[in-house]
């Protein structure tokens, strides 16, 4: 047992499997009482059981850590509410939250139906807010706290996820609002992006550049979730972690701009928006031959 957490409390959604699972583990090996949450689903959001749940906590307390379960579905604001008044019930404060839960529904989005889109919105971004809601109440009045999501590098789009996509960029934007909205509190915020072969990414076509273990995730977290991260200030940012690699994304800015004295009409966008402000490249628009022919033929060419 370490003692990077000792003494926290620490709420983990997903935690049944995969790196949720790692996080919680990690977590507890390093000092912090855990509350594991998981729906117990399968990939595509189905056949719940709670059993998922309880095996980890069991796990952890083999190892002498302190945990317990909560088995409720985060993407209901019930759900989210549930796991923090655990947390505050079971150990009397909650220090840290980390949304790990998400589930897979892929389809071409001209064929993409409201089922396929609407629970995976909720389960990732929707879940993400519930807890983060319920949290930061807790942590407003504590004047401490940190809330971690989980996003991916698919938030730069995706050919068939747009679904996925979409909510994982949406959680980068509600953790840079919630750690601009919880600064003055103490409270952090900040969003990780995992590139780990786990379950949901089995599928994915093609080999991604760096894989790593769920444990290596699992080390960046408890470092954003100790008083060391926050006494370094890092809040409202996004961090990959691949492999051996973690890397910092930018902030969004303006590239370049343009300006007309006599306002914009068609022809005049059409003359300086080309010319003076141009675009930015899309990186993944000159990987889609290579991802096209992998998902035809099973390979899986290297992803950067």
């Amino acid at each position: 047992m370490g003692n990077f957490l000792a003494g926290k409390v620490i709420a983990v959604t997903g935690a049944g499997r995969g790196i949720g699972r790692a996080v919680a583990l990690a977590a507890a090996r390093e000092g912090a009482r855990v509350v594991v949450n998981d729906y117990g689903v399968a990939t595509d959001g189905t056949a719940p059981s709670s059993e998922v749940a309880e095996a980890v906590v069991k796990e952890i307390e083999a190892a002498g850590g302190e945990a317990v379960a909560v088995a409720d579905d985060i993407s209901m604001m019930a759900g989210g509410q549930r796991v923090v008044d655990t947390a505050v019930g079971a150990y009397g404060r909650l220090d840290g939250v980390v949304c790990v839960a998400g589930i897979l529904r892929e389809r071409m989005l001209f064929n993409m139906t409201e089922e396929e889109w609407d629970p995976v919105i909720a389960t990732h971004l929707k879940g993400t807010f519930t807890v983060f809601r319920a949290a930061a109440a807790v942590m407003r009045r504590q004047r401490s706290g940190t809330l971690i999501g989980f996003t991916s590098g698919n938030h730069q789009g995706s050919v068939s996820q747009a679904n996925y996509s979409a909510a994982k960029g949406g959680i980068i934007s509600l953790v840079r609002s919630a750690a601009l909205g919880l600064h003055k509190y103490g409270v952090t915020a900040n969003a990780v992006a995992p590139v780990a072969r786990t379950r949901m990414s089995a599928n994915v076509p093609m080999e991604l550049a760096g894989m790593g273990s769920a444990e290596d995730v699992a080390a960046l977290v408890v470092y954003l979730l100790s008083d060391r991260a926050a006494e370094e200030g890092i809040t409202g940012q996004v961090y990959s972690v691949a492999g051996a690699k973690i890397a910092v994304w930018a902030q969004p800015c303006e590239l370049r701009s343009a300006y007309a004295s006599g306002g914009w009409t068609p022809e005049t966008i059409a003359e300086f928006l080309p010319r003076a402000v141009g675009v930015d490249p899309m990186p993944m628009l000159s990987r889609l031959s290579e991802m096209e022919e992998a998902a035809r033929s099973g390979a899986r060419p290297n992803a950067q």
